[in-house]
């Protein structure tokens, strides 16, 4: 796992997970969180507009980072 740094206190999944480098395209992302695909703190999050705080855990198909 990685830390990725953020520019203020939060961050949208959606927004972390291309700065992430998880995901090519926000379409892909819209897709993996709609059918389950991404986990956040090992929960399963649907919301791609659920708000990221440093020391979240995200993870996508095998690949993982938190929010630094």
């Amino acid at each position: 796992m990685r830390d990725v740094p953020i520019d203020s206190d939060m961050i949208r999944l959606g927004q972390f997970l291309k700065l992430a480098d998880l995901i090519d395209t926000g379409g892909e992302a819209k897709v993996l969180i709609t059918i389950g695909d991404v986990t956040v703190n090992g929960e399963v999050d649907t919301r791609r507009g659920r708000q990221l705080h440093p020391g979240d855990v995200v993870s996508v198909r095998g690949r993982s980072a938190r929010v630094a």
